[in-house]
């Protein structure tokens, strides 16, 4: 095999498909990148047997051929390398010659032989939509995702279609996770929803090969599998077996006290106020809430001092007093991009709803901590 190809345009591949390869992959055939020459190009692809990646690289295919090479130091090579043409030779001794201007690496290769079946099938309803809608989508949940493998489905993101919208939820047992957007689907006859569930390491590869751009990203998916299609790559991920759970049922249908509160002064406090909270002999990270109709007041304690910060805020339904880890409040904010949002309680041992103040793109749920 003989091919030669521009130096970035291998890189870019290969930055995307190594996300497919395991820290500790179980064969050494899956540390491999997998590279197969078509008429105007090549093909790249990595796997830990749960997530696989493709992707295509335009190149000029002087022999063609098969093989696989050492995935990571294959990829820190080429980032490495000038700018310019880089050509690779495979000879008879299965060796992988990399030549770049004056840069010259020889890298034994990987039997490709070895390497898993690919399955990157699309099935017969694929859905759409915009790259950069949906990776802020998953920028925006993904956090959420349980770590817990005792819980194993709860480690996943689910993905959940119906006629006019997409949502993605995840819930670690502590807070929840929505977001919402709008779009005309078509689903299998005599349903009305469609879901599955995507492990979240997975989910959150997707996302950052997802461009800042209204190209779409096209994803179907079976029992088993999630197939989607980016631009010249492909990728395909496990489902999580199990349903998920029924998450409606925990949203509160009404609540008894909401307050409007500007996010930017809101984060700014919390991450003052946690700097103390961290400090704790009790280890969570405990906030304090006091809500009056006019502001609101944190305060946090530990041995060596304490925090007590006060916000204007525009609140009905009454007074409340309520606890919070710090960084569950702090993780909601961060991935907030409205101005204001509106917290809504109905009780100190009742789960807090952050949400918007007009509209329902998002919504997150935070339990609160009791000590009152």
């Amino acid at each position: 095999m003989f091919i030669k190809m521009m130096v970035q345009a291998l890189a870019e591949g290969l930055q995307s498909v190594t996300r497919a390869i395991a820290a500790r992959p179980i064969k050494p055939i899956l540390e491999g990148v997998l590279i197969e020459t078509d008429e105007d190009g090549v093909y790249l692809t990595c796997t830990d047997s749960l997530l696989t990646i493709r992707t295509f690289v335009p190149a000029k295919v002087n022999t063609p051929g098969k093989t696989a090479l050492p995935g990571k130091i294959l990829t820190e090579l080429i980032r490495k390398l000038p700018e310019g043409p880089v050509e690779i030779k495979i000879n008879e001794k299965n060796s992988a010659s990399i030549k770049c201007l004056s840069s010259r690496t020889n890298l034994a290769c990987l039997p490709h032989q070895e390497f898993p079946q690919i399955i990157l099938d699309e099935q017969e309803i694929v859905y759409s939509l915009p790259q950069n809608t949906f990776r802020d989508m998953i920028q925006k949940v993904i956090f959420a995702i349980s770590s817990d493998d005792t819980r194993q489905i709860l480690t996943g993101c689910l993905l959940e279609i119906s006629g006019d919208e997409v949502r993605l939820v995840c819930l670690d047992g502590f807070r929840l996770a929505l977001q919402r957007h709008p779009a005309a689907f078509s689903l299998p006859k005599g349903t009305d929803r469609v879901s599955a569930v995507i492990p979240g390491k997975n989910m959150a590869e997707i996302g950052k090969i997802l461009s800042d751009n209204d190209n779409p990203i096209q994803f179907s998916f079976d029992k088993t599998r999630l197939y989607a299609a980016i631009g010249d790559t492909r990728v395909s991920s496990v489902l999580l077996a199990g349903e998920y759970i029924n998450y409606r049922q925990i949203l509160p249908a009404d609540w008894m006290i909401r307050a409007t509160v500007n996010c930017q002064i809101f984060e700014s406090a919390l991450e003052r106020a946690s700097l103390m909270a961290r400090e704790g002999k009790n280890n969570r990270n405990l906030l304090k809430l006091s809500i009056t109709a006019e502001d609101m007041t944190i305060t946090s304690a530990a041995e060596m001092g304490d925090v007590r910060e006060v916000l204007p805020i525009m609140a009905e339904g009454g007074e409340i007093e309520i606890a919070f880890n710090a960084n569950y409040l702090k993780d909601v904010i961060r991935n907030v991009s409205d101005e204001e949002v509106s917290m809504r309680f109905n009780s100190n041992v009742s789960p807090c709803v952050i949400c918007p103040v007009q509209g329902d793109g998002f919504l997150y749920l935070v339990l609160p901590i009791r000590v009152y």
